[in-house]
């Protein structure tokens, strides 16, 4: 160990705070979006309070490896902004709402919610993790449809990002 290498236990066997610490690990804000859309999913069929979802998804799942307060965070406000979502939504879609598949809706809806107002999280971050949520749940070519809505909206939500260089 070197002089500069102070990394070591502190005294009293405590690890010092890393500043790595701090910040959610990539596996769990995906499995965030994962059980949140899961959640919309069940909300859009049940018609269930968005509370009583919630808290069934945390007794339910185990939450140790879940980015949970980003879960709590999009589920909450996916749907609290839902039909401003869907407003911001519509001029890039090819059908109304009513006829799109509900994986893909909720889908779409949470990259929306992301690109709006998680600008901690990159714009090719949020379409990505929406691609691979659809290849996984959705429909065969509903992987297409999401990104192809979320590519045309980060273009309109996150200009500074998406502007060529």
């Amino acid at each position: 160990m070197t002089e500069s290498d102070d990394t070591g236990p502190l005294a009293g066997g405590e690890q010092p705070d890393s500043p790595k610490s701090a910040q959610p690990k990539a596996g769990e804000r995906r499995r965030a979006r994962i059980l949140a859309m899961q959640a919309l999913y069940q909300r859009h069929f049940s018609k269930s309070p968005i509370s009583d979802i919630e808290a069934e998804f945390l007794v339910d799942n185990d939450m140790s490896k879940v980015d949970s307060a980003y879960f709590r965070d999009l589920l909450r406000g996916v749907h609290r902004e839902q039909a401003e979502l869907d407003r911001v939504l519509e001029p890039f879609l090819d059908r109304p709402i009513p006829e799109i598949d509900p994986v893909e809706l909720a889908i779409v809806r949470l990259g929306a919610y992301e690109l709006r107002h998680r600008i901690d999280v990159p714009y090719k971050v949020v379409i990505n993790e929406g691609i691979e949520m659809a290849k996984r749940f959705g429909g065969t070519e509903g992987h297409r449809f999401v990104n192809s809505i979320l590519d045309k909206l980060s273009r309109r939500l996150r200009l500074a990002e998406t502007r060529p260089r």
